[in-house]
């Protein structure tokens, strides 16, 4: 049964990833927003680029890692017998 609510926390496709992405980077608006009410001028928009930012990374490396699942998926059946 843990098994089977672990899966849900699997991404497995693109439009999973990038469901996930975009969620990701709706917050970072919303926090990259209360960053410039906080911090006026220069800094607040210094740190609202830098949390946006990080969703451009984290998404890159989502799609990295599911690339490289694919392609370990694909080198173990052609490896396997049968």
């Amino acid at each position: 049964m843990l098994r089977k609510v672990g899966r849900l926390f699997v991404i497995k496709t693109r439009i999973e990833a990038c469901l996930i992405i975009y969620a990701l980077a709706l917050g970072a608006c919303e926090r990259g927003v209360h960053y410039m009410a906080q911090f006026p001028g220069v800094g607040g928009k210094l740190l609202f680029v830098a949390a946006t930012g990080s969703v451009f990374l984290a998404g890159a490396k989502i799609f990295d890692c599911l690339r490289f699942e694919k392609e370990r998926r694909e080198a173990a059946s052609t490896a396997s017998p049968g």
